[in-house]
């Protein structure tokens, strides 16, 4: 017995020594790069300044809910103002200037189930041009742009008690849309970032003169900056800038070298800055 216990021993042995191996860590993207600060250039007070700005070669348009202000770029004088119903027309997040419209992301936080439109308007006087539904997504619109012939858009989600659907800020997506504004395709967010906006989302975004994704938070001073991947759907996260804004929508002055408007909320202010470059 004992000789046969010996070798059952000696039998068991090379299958102990060739047990696999624990498999290797997965990959890490690299570390996003800290730059330097964005540098602030001046200062508007502008009452609708609490959502976002939109900015053209003449004029800024200061956004919150249902209001915008059209303001000279030169001087910072008021000239032109739209009032909407705050029923049909709730939160609006963020405009960008296309040609002579401003095209706004609307949506109908904080209430439940989740629902958008685009609210197109007249940069010349502010008129109300025409209103595209989305509908219920998963999640809301907080800004969308035209970029490469589509039309590129966040859908936010937040965390409880703002959540809707049980998803949190990490569901928050990048969607591509066609002219008919469905959905082709999109993106999610990187850990890096994702870790920097509880209990919020993403609440401004532009595509930069570089071709990267500038993003931004509910409030915090600072823009990301993320590549379209070329394989997989995640966004890669190569930059963090600080900036004199608290985060909400903001739009580039295309006008002007790597200048941005943005918003200080609590102070109803825009702020121009010069964004530096990424390496």
């Amino acid at each position: 017995m004992r000789r046969r216990l010996m070798l059952l021993a000696l039998l068991a042995a090379p299958a102990l020594a060739q047990s696999p191996a624990p498999p290797p860590a997965p990959p890490q993207a690299p570390a996003p790069l800290e730059l330097a600060p964005a540098t602030l250039v001046k200062r508007w007070i502008a009452p609708e300044a609490r959502q976002g700005v939109a900015v053209d070669a003449g004029h800024f348009y200061a956004i919150v809910n249902s209001r915008i202000g059209k303001y000279r770029k030169a001087d910072g004088v008021k000239v032109a103002e739209w009032a909407g119903d705050r029923i049909a027309i709730r939160h609006l997040n963020s405009c960008i200037v296309e040609k002579a419209e401003l095209i706004c992301a609307n949506s109908n936080y904080p209430q439940t189930p989740m629902a958008s439109s685009v609210e197109i308007f007249a940069t010349r006087d502010l008129a109300h041009l025409r209103s595209i539904p989305l509908g219920m997504r998963d999640g809301s619109l907080t800004w969308v742009e035209r970029h490469n012939g589509r039309w590129w858009a966040a859908f936010a989600n937040y965390d409880p008690p703002r959540s809707d659907g049980g998803r949190t800020h990490r569901d928050t997506r990048i969607a591509i849309l066609n002219d008919d504004w469905a959905e082709v395709g999109g993106y999610i967010l990187p850990d890096s970032v994702l870790a920097r906006l509880p209990p919020n989302s993403i609440s401004g975004g532009s595509f930069g003169p570089d071709g990267l994704l500038y993003l931004t938070g509910h409030d915090a001073p600072e823009l990301y900056v993320l590549r379209v991947p070329r394989q997989g759907p995640v966004l890669q996260h190569v930059a963090t800038i600080p900036a004199p804004l608290q985060g909400q929508a903001w739009g580039w002055d295309r006008t002007a070298n790597r200048t941005l408007y943005g918003i200080t909320r609590k102070a109803g202010e825009v702020v121009v800055m010069t964004v530096p470059p990424v390496p």
